[in-house]
């Protein structure tokens, strides 16, 4: 029997055409997210007063600093499937730890830090056993330790903040080298250097691309699920504590309210950045860019007297579009 094919009209593009996978893949990666921050940086630039001038732009950095630190951990959680609600209340409950620890207990600060960061990884071990041992959505799980976290904040002091640390402390985010580096700044392009650099070089890395690329396959595949989903909710909430110390140097204080909202902010800087909350997909460098944009987004509708709450409508209307170039690529690649 003979077969007739079918034709296809001249011109018309063949589904789910090369061109257009790209420039979908493009716009939801990291390579959207990098053009999207020139674009916004160049309008910024040319409409907003002062925002192009060197004492803006090194505002912009230092705002960045904690999110940007936050947006780090998040961006291990993401890639593996799971999402962290908790991260600005960790952040709450360590400063205050710190500040309580060395304002009330006569601990000195560095050890005080310390303790902090180990508070803000315990957080985080227990959001990473909710997930695996007790089988909590991860939602779930980090919504109760949000809870749970931004309580005790408040229980350390009974709501007080703390206020007054030694000028070494206030120094690490306040004082210039070379004109514009802090030592804050300093460690936040460290550790996204050190993030970056384990994601795509190490064993590890690649661990986390599997499990979120599928937890059944990654299992059959010899790696150990539960302990890869656990250390990086652990890593997130250290992270988050590390966020608390920088922005108590940069306050010079500690507050139970501090980090609220902020985990709204740090899934919109993944997400813009190129991760899919599907897992599987993220790069720090996204990332990077995701919280440059947010950012400047912030920074230029404040010069501008924009109000908070129609910013909060900006950034939403921007994770809108990058959840929905992630979902159209996926469509495309099904």
């Amino acid at each position: 029997m003979s077969q007739t094919a079918t034709p296809v009209a001249q011109g018309d593009p063949p589904t789910g055409s090369p061109t257009r996978d790209r420039l979908l893949g493009y716009l939801s990666g990291s390579g959207g997210a990098a053009a999207g921050f020139v674009a916004l940086f160049v309008i910024m630039s040319l409409t907003v007063p002062y925002f192009f001038t060197g004492r803006n732009l090194i505002n912009i950095v230092d705002q960045v600093a904690v999110l940007g630190i936050l947006a780090l951990g998040a961006t291990y959680v993401i890639i593996t499937g799971g999402i962290d609600l908790s991260v600005g209340a960790v952040l709450a409950l360590s400063g205050m730890v710190m500040g309580w620890l060395s304002h009330e207990m006569g601990m000195p600060l560095p050890f005080a830090m310390l303790v902090a960061v180990g508070v803000g990884a315990l957080c985080g071990l227990l959001n990473g056993l909710g997930v695996t041992r007790m089988k909590l959505p991860p939602f779930i799980a980090t919504l109760a330790m949000m809870s749970i976290a931004r309580g005790l904040a408040n229980l350390v002091t009974n709501g007080e903040q703390i206020v007054g640390y030694p000028e070494w402390f206030y120094d690490l985010s306040s004082r210039r080298y070379l004109g514009f580096l802090s030592v804050t700044t300093l460690l936040l392009v460290l550790l996204f250097v050190a993030g970056a650099y384990f994601l795509s070089h190490r064993t590890g890395g690649r661990e986390v691309y599997a499990v979120g690329g599928g937890k059944e396959v990654a299992r059959l595949a010899g790696i150990n699920v539960r302990k890869v989903t656990t250390w990086v909710y652990v890593l997130a909430g250290a992270l988050a504590a590390v966020g608390a110390i920088v922005l108590s140097s940069r306050l010079d204080s500690s507050q139970p309210s501090a980090g609220n909202g902020y985990e709204l902010d740090v899934i919109a800087a993944v997400v813009i950045g190129g991760a899919s909350l599907t897992g599987g997909t993220g790069k720090v460098s996204g990332t990077i860019f995701g919280v440059l944009i947010i950012g400047c987004l912030r920074n230029g509708l404040n010069l501008l007297g924009v109000s908070p709450f129609v910013q909060q409508v900006v950034i939403g209307l921007v994770i809108a579009v990058a959840v929905g170039a992630d979902v159209l690529r996926r469509r495309a690649d099904a």
